[in-house]
């Protein structure tokens, strides 16, 4: 079940990245972990600590190597491969089935911030 398609519309209605990602991460929580797998679509919170760079705080990330220190992955916010360590997540790794990425793809919902 798309569990993202029953609630598109109230995510759409909000003009706040910020609610749009609350509402979205409650719709997800049930298929929420600690540490993604090679294969997974997920989102989070994000919060990097690397100096000046543009970053995603709501990434939106196909998950493509795993490391002691964190995973990269394809960030589809950004449209390229990106690094994610374990001591910046903010949140939980929240699983995105595959017949829900297009609706989250639609919802515009990355947060870019510049770190300073």
């Amino acid at each position: 079940m798309n569990r993202i398609e029953s609630v598109i519309s109230e995510i759409k209605s909000e003009n706040s990245v910020d609610d749009r990602m609350t509402l979205i991460t409650y719709a997800l929580n049930d298929t929420v972990t600690p540490i993604p797998e090679v294969g997974n679509i997920c989102t989070f919170y994000y919060y990097a600590k690397t100096p000046n760079i543009e970053y995603d705080q709501h990434p939106l990330v196909a998950v493509t190597e795993l490391f002691n220190w964190g995973f990269r992955g394809i960030n589809f916010h950004h449209q390229e491969y990106r690094q994610y360590t374990w001591e910046e997540l903010g949140s939980q790794v929240y699983i995105v089935q595959q017949d829900e990425l297009d609706e989250l793809l639609s919802l515009q919902y990355g947060k870019f911030v510049l770190n300073k």
